[in-house]
């Protein structure tokens, strides 16, 4: 995973970006999530989350729910629960049965202690300021009550970042290029657990190691492509990089075997205090 510059860390968290271009729709989302099709292990990440709600009854909020895939498991798998999707963007949420609600993650029109069970999967890195809305997460969960985080590492992809450094440098003519966006890095699965810890005990990380195989560059490109919302924070042509970037992974495909990319994310699982701690 890359560093952001102060620039680039803005525009991650930037509400106008997110709503009206990254997360507009489903398709940029999609693309990042279809390329672990190849990885292995396999992880039903919507299963993991079930998984650690089993002991959870009452209401569940999914916070930056995006195309709702694990609402739509949990509404399958867990109809006992009261779900609620909460997103940004009301582009994404289009398609998603209610009760689903626009809303901002530092902001949400909750009461509090109200909820059960909150989800915050792969979006606090997008946040603008990532504390707070710890704090606004723990303050809608009832003493006791379970929060759900999921993110990537430190080293998650780190092939496509020097796939990327290197297309972008072979256009520029340098050694190497600039670093591209990275989304997970100010929320990384190692940054997470101090932020965690202001507001939440018992935090516990399920690590999710994997490796993708890939024989064909598509998804690659795909995936590169997913990220045009932040094109203008590049130093360098956006698609003409992509397209030597494929042509880049080809050639390794064509000499190697294959393309291989080491992922590294994980789920954290914590609750807000009970009443008992509260009071010592």
């Amino acid at each position: 995973m890359t560093s952001n510059t102060t620039q680039q860390d803005a525009a991650v968290a930037d509400k106008a970006i997110l709503a009206g271009h990254a997360y507009a729709d489903e398709r940029h989302l999609a693309a990042r999530q279809s390329i672990y099709r190849w990885q292995q292990p396999r992880y039903d990440l919507p299963a993991i989350v079930a998984e650690e709600l089993a002991a959870v009854t009452g209401t569940v909020v999914d916070v930056g729910c995006g195309n709702g895939t694990f609402l739509n498991h949990l509404r399958t798998h867990r109809s006992d629960l009261h779900l609620v999707g909460l997103d940004l963007s009301a582009g994404i949420l289009t398609h998603l049965p209610p009760p689903v609600l626009v809303a901002d993650a530092q902001t949400l029109p909750l009461a509090d202690h109200s909820v059960d069970a909150v989800l915050a999967l792969h979006m606090l890195y997008h946040v603008s300021d990532i504390p707070a809305t710890i704090t606004e997460l723990a303050r809608v969960l009832r003493p006791g009550g379970l929060l759900i985080a999921s993110t990537n590492g430190d080293t998650d992809k780190h092939e496509l970042d020097q796939l990327w450094s290197t297309a972008a440098g072979h256009i520029l003519g340098l050694p190497e290029g600039p670093t591209r966006v990275s989304l997970s890095s100010r929320f990384s699965l190692e940054k997470a657990p101090g932020y965690l810890a202001e507001a939440f005990t018992g935090i516990r990380v399920r690590h999710l190691p994997g490796t993708i195989t890939l024989t064909d560059p598509a998804p690659i490109t795909a995936h590169l492509a997913s990220y045009e919302a932040w094109a203008h924070l590049s130093d360098v042509p956006f698609h003409q990089t992509i397209h030597h970037a494929t042509d880049l992974a080809t050639t390794a495909i064509e000499t190697q075997g294959a393309f291989t990319i080491t992922c590294h994310g994980g789920i954290l699982t914590c609750h807000t205090p009970d009443t008992h701690e509260r009071g010592a």
